[in-house]
């Protein structure tokens, strides 16, 4: 089977991983990986499609960093590295129907359906306050 490679070197990429996982979210690096957690999931699970790119630098890791500052969270905080872990990324984006790929983005489930998704086009060009607010809003409504 082919495996697909990542298209930036991990020593770039580390940082960016950091911070997500440095306020708790899971790295899902493959397809298994993203399956054990969506296939059948139970409970409130938010995954955020990381980028390397200046939004997602700039707006959407920060935002995301805020709104964990929330006092109500989904059950389960995840991510996938788009570029980096594809394989992975193809397959949380196939838990995301309805919505075209995008980088980065945002997905919240709720007992195996998606209840709230901010694409890329959401998180460019707003501010983290912004991005935090909206997934704040989220959590109140659908992780309770």
């Amino acid at each position: 089977m082919f495996q697909m490679q990542s298209l930036y070197p991990e020593e770039l990429v580390s940082p960016m991983r950091e911070e997500l996982t440095s306020v708790g979210f899971q790295e899902l690096k493959t397809t298994d990986e993203v399956d054990s957690i969506l296939a059948n999931q139970q409970g409130t699970t938010l995954v955020v499609v990381n980028s390397v790119c200046g939004c997602a630098a700039g707006n959407a890791r920060p935002g995301v960093r805020m709104a964990m500052s929330h006092s109500v969270k989904p059950d389960q905080l995840t991510t996938v590295f788009a570029g980096v872990d594809r394989e992975a990324t193809e397959r949380a984006r196939s838990y995301m129907l309805g919505y075209p790929p995008s980088s980065p983005s945002m997905a919240l489930f709720k007992d195996g359906e998606l209840v709230h998704f901010i694409p890329r086009l959401a998180i460019e060009g707003n501010m983290p306050e912004y991005i935090a607010a909206d997934l704040k809003q989220a959590f109140d409504k659908y992780c309770k």
